[in-house]
């Protein structure tokens, strides 16, 4: 099939990469003529594990290709997919202008009937935007389908790859077939293709990420309850998770979520039913909690060194919003490190992949290690913010070598305090005693 992705980031790339993987001829379009002319040299603007591979092989069976013309894009695709920004606007609401103005362009060069898919995180009713934005420039048979994304940045090539259920929302017979023969090829094991209406379809998104966020920062809220009453939240963890109603993931405590989709979306939501009149107190109890959280770490790095940190140096492991990624969008490393400069603190930082993205924002705010132990120098302390697979083994003997003193503050309880107790260190992390 013949196929037009409008919009290279996270979702976009991977979504052009994976269908170009199965056999169809795909044209990505994008309007940074230097992004493109990258990606035609073969250079992946992203980190996401594996998508290197994929995007290599793609290209070079001439299967994947790369423009920065709408035109040429609209053309080519006989499905049409919109994976374009959706950021938080003032208000918290979702930004549709990237959508809708494209989608006017798009109405504009419509020839013959083409499905144009709804791929970015949209609120409900945006379908009906786009359709009739589309149909105000041109007489053309179109339809417009939702099918949103579940991608996890980190995994998103293996989760489009093996989808755990796939959500096409639509009204059209002739889109719905064709939607379900586009992704035949990824459900062949048996996971489901869901059809529903296309309101439904942008809901459900929004709902699965806000639900997610909220079961995150309910087990935040009991990891802090287990500080005020001497529980261990990690054997509260396991005893929750093992009951099947409400099962073992998300339900790590830690500093709190970030990246490019739950905050924007929890608050997306929460702004949406405030237009209808109604208030999810639910999700504004997350969003308030999470803020919080990320700075949960501050007061217990203060209430060891002082409020003044002046003259105190730490070394930060872990700067992206979650391991397997480059991407710094609200992750809680920046509210801790912005808390620690305030008072005064010298930073040194480490994160495999995230530095540069750091750099761009910080500038010589910091100071930028070459690796993990290198980051430790002459440190009073450790912030570990990422749970990166590098820092959960760590060589104890380094670490005490290089630290000042052996002192870790964990915001993501990688190691067992008993652990920490026998190798010397004190140990502060979240929800559980001190060592």
């Amino acid at each position: 099939m013949k196929i037009t992705i409008v919009g290279t980031g996270y979702v976009g790339l991977v979504t052009g990469t994976c269908l170009a993987e199965t056999g169809n001829d795909v044209i990505c379009v994008d309007i940074d003529a230097d992004k493109v002319a990258r990606m035609r040299q073969g250079e992946v603007p992203i980190y996401e594990p594996h998508l290197d591979i994929l995007f290599d092989r793609n290209i070079k069976a001439g299967r994947l290709t790369f423009t920065t013309s709408l035109e040429e894009g609209v053309a080519h695709g006989d499905i049409i997919f919109l994976a374009l920004p959706t950021p938080e606007d003032e208000d918290g609401s979702a930004d549709l202008s990237y959508v809708l103005n494209v989608s006017k362009e798009i109405g504009k060069l419509l020839t013959d009937y083409r499905i144009i898919v709804d791929k970015s995180t949209v609120p409900v009713g945006t379908a009906e935007r786009v359709h009739k934005t589309i149909a105000a420039e041109t007489e053309v048979a179109f339809d417009v389908v939702s099918n949103p994304e579940f991608l996890r940045e980190g995994f998103a090539v293996d989760d489009f790859m093996k989808p755990e259920r796939i959500i096409v929302g639509s009204s059209s017979d002739r889109a719905t077939e064709q939607m379900k023969r586009l992704y035949a090829p990824f459900v062949r094991s048996g996971n489901p293709i869901i059809i529903m209406d296309e309101k439904s379809a942008e809901l459900t998104k929004y709902a699965a990420n806000s639900f997610l966020a909220t079961k995150i920062t309910f087990m935040n809220e009991i990891a802090n309850y287990c500080e005020k009453v001497g529980a261990d939240v990690d054997k509260v963890r396991v005893g929750v998770g093992t009951d099947t109603r409400i099962g073992k993931r998300f339900l790590f405590p830690g500093i709190g979520y970030g990246g490019s989709c739950f905050p924007k979306d929890v608050k997306a939501l929460h702004k949406a039913g405030k237009d209808q009149d109604y208030d999810f107190k639910l999700l504004a109890s997350v969003i308030a909690v999470n803020k919080r959280q990320k700075t949960v770490l501050v007061p217990k790095i203060t209430k060891h060194f002082g409020d003044d940190l002046s003259g105190k140096t730490l070394a930060i492991w872990g700067l992206a919003f979650k391991p397997e990624t480059d991407d710094i969008r609200e992750a809680p490393s920046m509210d801790i490190m912005d808390a620690l400069l305030e008072r005064g603190a010298t930073l040194q930082v480490f994160d495999p992949e995230a530095m540069e993205n750091i750099k761009k924002k910080y500038g010589d705010k910091l100071q930028y290690a070459d690796s993990m132990y290198d980051a430790l120098e002459s440190a009073d302390a450790l912030v570990i913010c990422t749970e990166w697979s590098i820092f959960r083994t760590p060589n104890y003997q380094k670490l005490k070598q290089r630290l000042r003193t052996p002192v870790i503050f964990d915001g993501r309880n990688l190691y067992h305090v008993e652990d920490m107790e026998a190798e010397g260190f004190t140990y502060v992390s979240i929800g559980r005693r001190e060592a």
